[in-house]
Order: structure tokens, then C-alpha cells, then sequence
């Protein structure tokens, strides 16, 4: 019976240690910082939503990502514009996720929003701060103050809000290396996601996010080419959409746009909580 019971106990052994020897590590181009939130994401997220739940069962491992964000501002200073911009969009999400979890389950009385909302949270974009590079910053700081900076209107999608109608949380951290080619991905997943953007065929109309509309500034500056061709008598931020979407749209949807008869309207942000716990 014991050699029996020895045997079975070393099968255990053997099967977990190939399973950990099989688990992949970091990934190319992974910045060092950023590897346990890479972590924390790939085992929380799922298509953008996220369980809330478990993470806040496991608060310990976001807390020491989030106390390593605070960085020297001499080291901060000492990257490159990708690293930087790959930085504060990781630091975001991460304090996005911080504040649900400090709040969870969110119930909240506000009838202008979702009962389960962030929004539900007193001050949580424009009032708590949180410390990253040696700075003390809100969320909205982040997002209006931080990010225009590296003149990338992408990233405004990258930014997980805790919300079904933000941009998609990734699954993984953003890297420096890594960066250009998630945020082409970003860019090429929004015509596929119908809270962010959808043609309506029937009403010849293009329904678009606010997002764009809230960032317009540095939508139209990186995009907009301008009042001439077809799309002249648009308004800039119409042909900067254009120009964002174009390049992904399936052949119906172009000759939708080529057409140029067709209405842009921005619909309303959608704040419930992207919580994937009992979904």
C-alpha cells in the first residue's frame, strides 16, 4: 500500500512540474515591470470583461503591481516616448481595476448611471489620486493631461474604463516593443465591435463612440487630411473617423462611405460594469 501511495504521490509530482515547465513565460518584448500585470490580465480577463470577483479574492498581486508603478520620475524620465505611452496606459487600467475592487460589488443610488457602475464611485476619474512615476495623478489626468502628449489618439482606446463601452481590456500589459503593433490591433478591432462602431445599412447611418468625440482634438489632428476631395464639406471630425475606419471596413461598408450619404452619430456610453462574474 505505501509503495502504491509513493508511486501515485511522485505521478502528482512529476505531472505538475511538466505542466510548470510547459507554462510559457513572459512573452517577446515583455518589459519587466509590466510582467505581473501581464499576468494579473491573463488570468482576469476575458473579451474585455473582466472578474472582478476573483480579483478582489487575490488583491495582494495588483497591489504590488500597482506600488511598483511609482517609479523614480529620473528613471521614468529615461525611456523612450513608446515606453512611456505603453507606461500610463498600463497604470490606467490598473488603477481603474484598483478602484472597482476597493468598491466591489457596486451598488449605487445615482440614477444616471448603471447601479453597477464605476461612476457609482464618488470622484473616481476626476478626484482620487493615485501615485505612478513619482506624480500623483487622477485618472482623468492621465487620459487628458498625460497621454495628449505622445499625440497617439489610439490610446484613448486602449484605456480599460471599467465600462461595457469602453475599448476592449486586453488580455496583456502594453510593452514598448509590442506597442505600434497592439494598437494597429486596437484600431482593427473597433469596426468588429458594435458598442464602439456599427453601419446601419437601413437608416445610412454610422454609429461611433463618444470616445471619439470626447478626444476630437487629437482625432482630427491625426487623422483629418483636410477639407478637400469628396469628404470636403464633412466636419473634421467626421473625416478623421473615415479616415480611422476605412482601412478595416468589409467591401459593403465601403461602398457605403464611397457613397457619401450617410449620417455620423455618436451614441450614448454604455457604463455599466464589464464584470464577467455570474455572466
Amino acid at each position: 500500500m505505501r509503495h502504491a501511495f509513493t508511486a501515485a504521490v511522485l505521478a502528482v509530482a512529476c505531472a505538475t512540474w511538466t505542466l510548470s515547465a510547459q507554462r510559457p513565460g513572459p512573452a517577446p518584448g515583455s518589459d519587466p515591470l509590466h510582467v505581473p500585470f501581464d499576468q494579473i490580465l491573463d488570468v482576469s480577463v476575458r473579451d474585455g470583461l473582466v472578474y472582478y470577483r476573483a480579483m478582489k479574492s487575490e488583491r495582494g498581486r495588483l497591489d504590488r503591481y500597482l506600488a511598483s508603478l511609482n517609479v523614480p520620475s529620473a528613471t521614468y524620465d529615461a525611456w523612450s516616448a513608446d515606453r512611456k505611452a505603453a507606461f500610463w496606459v498600463n497604470a490606467y487600467n490598473a488603477f481603474v481595476l484598483e478602484t472597482i475592487v476597493d468598491n466591489y460589488p457596486i451598488h449605487g443610488k445615482s440614477p444616471s448611471y448603471p447601479a453597477a457602475s464605476i461612476q457609482q464611485v464618488y470622484g473616481a476619474f476626476d478626484r482620487t489620486k493615485h501615485r505612478a512615476a513619482g506624480r500623483s495623478v487622477t485618472l482623468d489626468e492621465i487620459e487628458k493631461t498625460i497621454l495628449p502628449e505622445f499625440k497617439e489618439p489610439r490610446l484613448y482606446l486602449a484605456l480599460g474604463r471599467g465600462a461595457i463601452g469602453s475599448g476592449r481590456l486586453r488580455s496583456e500589459a502594453y510593452t514598448a516593443d509590442r506597442l505600434k503593433n497592439q494598437l494597429a490591433d486596437v484600431q482593427k478591432e473597433f469596426v468588429n465591435e458594435d458598442h464602439m462602431f456599427a453601419i446601419d445599412r437601413l437608416a445610412n447611418q454610422m454609429n461611433v463612440t463618444p470616445i471619439l468625440s470626447w478626444r476630437e482634438r487629437d482625432f482630427v489632428a491625426a487623422y483629418d487630411q483636410g477639407a478637400a476631395g469628396p469628404m470636403a464639406q464633412r466636419s473634421p471630425i467626421e473625416r478623421a473617423i473615415i479616415a480611422f475606419v476605412t482601412p478595416h471596413l468589409l467591401p459593403l461598408e465601403k461602398e457605403l462611405v464611397q457613397q457619401n450619404q450617410f449620417s455620423v452619430k455618436f451614441r450614448q456610453f454604455d457604463w455599466s460594469l464589464n464584470d464577467l462574474t455570474g455572466r
